[in-house]
């Protein structure tokens, strides 16, 4: 009985750990928008990642502070999520056609790449 008992805390311990050990990095990128629909479906697109534990964006400073478990979550997701709802980042940009469809509102200006 007793060894059952020590059994059972030894994996409890274990399972415990393992929920702990998660790379949880948090990170700023810059993401290109205008006013608060663009913080709303930027936050939204990279809330719905698996792994993202936060994700707030700045339309002042236009960057995007995200906090994410690494071995669930590449930061590249990250910029192609945002990417496929109409916002360039420093490293992808939104297709013409998702951007174009975009409210006028949020329509922010593009640079050439």
């Amino acid at each position: 009985m007793k060894k059952a008992i020590n059994l059972t805390i030894g994996l409890l311990l274990i399972a415990s750990f393992s929920v702990f050990s998660q790379e949880v990095k948090t990170e700023k990128i810059k993401i290109f928008g205008n006013c608060g629909m663009c913080k709303s479906r930027i936050e939204k697109a990279v809330s719905s990642l698996e792994g993202v534990t936060k994700a707030d964006w700045d339309k002042e400073t236009k960057m995007l502070e995200v906090s994410f478990d690494e071995s669930k979550l590449k930061l590249d997701d990250v910029h192609k999520a945002v990417a496929a709802v109409g916002h360039d980042t420093e490293k992808e940009k939104a297709s013409d056609e998702v951007y174009n469809a975009l409210a006028g509102c949020c329509k922010y200006e593009r640079k050439s790449k």
